[in-house]
């Protein structure tokens, strides 16, 4: 089964960002357990200096619509509810990109 998942990155190295100050998601695509990158997304982050705004969390959900997973150092529980009402799950696993798109197609969490 082939599916996407985003992955909160400033560096494309490590899982490093908090959902709600992510600027961009790499996007990879899991195919038969191999990883693809596929493209980097830019948003505009939900926590800066401004109020949280359900219209900017909309648009981060929306922008990874496509995808079944998001990779992330950390995630509140208003963007985690968000994500799991569009069917999308969030895993929190601060790690080197590689290593946690490995324990996350290892596990049985997206079976």
């Amino acid at each position: 089964m082939t599916y996407r998942v985003a992955v909160a990155s400033s560096d494309g190295k490590f899982v490093n960002r908090h959902f709600g100050q992510a600027e961009q998601f790499l996007i990879f695509e899991i195919d038969e357990g191999n990883c693809k990158y596929i493209e980097t997304r830019l948003t505009d982050p939900l926590c800066d200096d401004r109020e949280h705004s359900d219209d900017r969390l909309a648009g981060i959900v929306k922008l990874i619509s496509d995808c079944r997973a998001v990779l992330v150092a950390k995630i509140g529980p208003g963007a985690l509810h968000r994500l799991q009402s569009q069917g999308i799950q969030a895993h929190v696993i601060p790690d080197f990109i590689d290593d946690a798109l490995f324990a996350l197609i290892t596990s049985t969490k997206l079976q």
